[in-house]
């Protein structure tokens, strides 16, 4: 219960990591995002799914834990099931298939694995458009490289305006009693079809829209310069040295075996030593960075309110 009410006190107030430099939120995302992409050790898969659902918690609130069961839980259970249908490697036959293939324990665990894997990174990215906006990316990468840096913006603002939008032209068409659930199949189809090529039409409009307003502005053109609210002091010096260095540390770690997990022909992974332990706890205090600065200003703040 304790946790729930960190949270839901966390929720209700300022997202404190939001406000760091985007060079911080950049960076902690890379690491988090690219180890959870890679790392199938057990314990590095729990730790990045649990530390990407509390922080999504924290940071769209109470209502995400049910959005979020509802696609973790059944993608779980489909890759576990489709897995061992296709992969048929490991040591540990529990029974054999109507094909005569056997049904191994090790592509069991290895699709459950995989699922969580899956679902750990789309937490983490959910988390990642919350944190990273438009601005943020733009302001780290529009000298660099301005119009790939333009065309990532949008695409990861794509989803949530589209699904925004969706909602509008459906209640709009609803009303006038054009709505998926109205009629027979056909009429349903062709209402969803109507709606489908509104939207198309609307994607395709704000894209133009959105690329002739930053052709106006001279977006890309040389010497341009450009007003930013994003200063970079101590605060985020610390909160970067501290990622890079729990980052670095986890990745040589990982390179060094520290983070070694087979799962075929049989499952088996390192034996535990001080210095595995010490990778697990770095990999551990990095995917959980942003909730110990929620947390540790939530408890500030109330501090502050006790004393007034």
């Amino acid at each position: 219960m304790w946790v729930v009410r960190i949270l839901q006190e966390t929720v209700d107030n300022m997202n404190e990591f939001k406000t760091y430099h985007p060079i911080v939120n950049f960076t902690y995302f890379v690491f988090v995002i690219g180890f959870s992409c890679f790392f199938m050790h057990p314990v590095c898969l729990g730790i990045s799914l649990a530390s990407g659902f509390v922080y999504s918690v924290m940071l769209k609130g109470k209502k995400t834990i049910r959005n979020n069961l509802l696609y973790m839980l059944p993608m779980i259970l489909v890759t576990a099931l489709l897995n061992p249908a296709f992969n048929h490697e490991g040591i540990t036959v529990l029974d054999y298939l109507p094909d005569n293939n056997p049904l191994t324990l090790e592509s069991i665990i290895y699709g459950i694995c995989a699922a969580v894997m899956l679902v750990s990174v789309i937490c983490h990215f959910s988390c990642y458009n919350e944190v990273m906006t438009s601005d943020k990316f733009i302001y780290l990468f529009g000298k660099i490289i301005p119009a790939l840096s333009l065309v990532i913006s949008m695409t990861l603002r794509f989803v949530p305006k589209f699904q925004a939008q969706l909602k509008v032209v459906a209640n709009a068409q609803r009303t006038l009693g054009r709505d998926v659930s109205n009629g027979s199949i056909i009429e349903r189809a062709k209402h969803g079809l109507h709606i489908l090529s509104i939207m198309t039409t609307w994607s395709l409009e704000n894209a133009i829209d959105t690329a002739d307003s930053m052709k106006s502005r001279g977006y890309g053109l040389p010497g341009r310069t450009a007003f930013s609210i994003f200063t970079f002091d101590k605060r985020d010096k610390k909160a970067l040295l501290m990622i890079l260095l729990l980052g670095v540390y986890t990745f040589v770690g990982s390179r060094m075996g520290g983070l070694d997990f087979r799962y075929f022909p049989s499952i088996q992974g390192v034996t535990p030593t001080v210095f595995s332990v010490s990778v697990f706890v770095a990999y551990l205090l990095l995917c959980i960075y942003p909730i110990m600065i929620e947390i540790w200003e939530v408890r500030r703040w109330k501090a502050i309110r006790s004393n007034i």
